[in-house]
């Protein structure tokens, strides 16, 4: 078997049957055909950054180079094809780089193209959403390559129809994105409202990167996957009644709907800084969960359980991971995996 350790982030030391690096649509093709002959499992990964093994993975690891940026121009937009392959902060550098300006905002995100509908990817104040205009994705069982226009992805806060049981066995091979040449600065966001409308897309980027350095933790150097819960929204009651004992909570109101900062959840709880078997919350970043001391999957997703469950027993939120969980098969489903506590 293989080590997974360097092709994922939280750097867990469990291992795989094989792992291949696929750069065209008809290797991906070959390789899945002998998967499905064969009976072996198999996981297309990017970097890794969005991962936990639970233990070894009793399958193949295909992970996704298939490259290439291709730039189109209109009148009002520049449209670019990129191969699912390709590591999103590059693009966004190469972007700048090339006077199109509007990623800025998602600078320093981890992972590839390919990740980034299936989770919506956002950050200070933009997501994914924003720009892209069509996802292109492989049907393996019929060697068919559809593409899915914008309005078809249903892209909602972390989540997109590529999380969906219909999509499971389609794979991301391109992203196509639509990105204003009338450039407006985002800077909505709490941590860059200091910034006035003078700011540059490249000031931005580099104010991003300044603020990710310093309160994310650089997973080249210490195993995490970002933040690992995705904050909850709550109803106007429940949002209310928390905000009657708890005053300063920092939250969102739109629609009736709260949007509650799970790092404020869990750092109420006590648990920023605290050491599990290993595992451990991250001390600048509640929300990140690191594997400080050679941490095993199955530690950090017990550390995990102990958030979900403290959260949900002091302000009745129970939180969602935003992170995908593996067995030695198989995504685990959340609903196996964190269990409300009796005692």
């Amino acid at each position: 078997m293989l080590s997974l350790k360097k092709i994922h982030t939280f750097h867990v030391n469990v291992y795989a049957y094989n792992i291949i690096y696929i750069y065209s649509v008809k290797q991906l093709y070959n390789i899945w055909y002998q998967c499905k002959k064969k009976f072996i499992p198999y996981l297309i990964l990017g970097k890794g950054s969005n991962v936990l093994f639970t233990e070894n993975f009793h399958g193949f690891i295909l992970l996704n180079r298939i490259k290439g940026i291709k730039i189109y121009s209109n009148t009002f937009f520049w449209n670019l094809h990129v191969g699912a392959g390709e590591s999103w902060h590059k693009l966004v550098k190469y972007t700048i780089k090339r006077g199109i300006y509007g990623l800025e905002n998602l600078a320093l995100i981890p992972g590839c193209i390919g990740a980034a509908p299936i989770q919506n990817i956002g950050a200070y104040g933009m997501s994914l959403e924003y720009f892209c205009s069509y996802v292109d994705v492989f049907n393996p069982y019929n060697q068919q390559i559809l593409r899915i226009p914008k309005k078809y992805c249903y892209f909602n806060y972390r989540n997109s129809i590529f999380k969906s049981q219909k999509y499971k066995h389609y794979i991301i091979i391109a992203v196509g994105l639509s990105i204003p040449k009338q450039w407006t600065p985002c800077i909505i966001y709490k941590e860059l409202k200091y910034l006035n409308n003078n700011v540059t897309a490249q000031q931005i980027f580099q104010h991003v990167c300044n603020i990710r350095h310093k309160k994310l933790p650089n997973p080249n150097i210490i195993g995490n996957a970002g933040s690992f819960f995705k904050n909850p929204f709550v109803t106007l009651h429940q949002g209310l009644n928390i905000i009657k004992k708890f005053s300063k909570m920092p939250y969102i109101l739109e629609n009736n709907i709260f949007k509650i900062s799970a790092a404020w959840l869990i750092e109420k709880c006590n648990f920023k800084g605290i050491i599990f078997n290993g595992a451990s919350v991250y001390h600048k970043q509640a929300l990140v969960i690191i594997n400080k001391y050679n941490a095993s999957g199955q530690n950090i997703l017990n550390l995990a359980n102990k958030i979900y469950n403290g959260v949900g027993k002091k302000f009745g939120i129970w939180l969602e991971a935003e992170i995908r969980i593996f067995d030695k098969k198989k995504e685990i489903s959340q609903k196996k995996i964190f269990t409300k506590n009796k005692q």
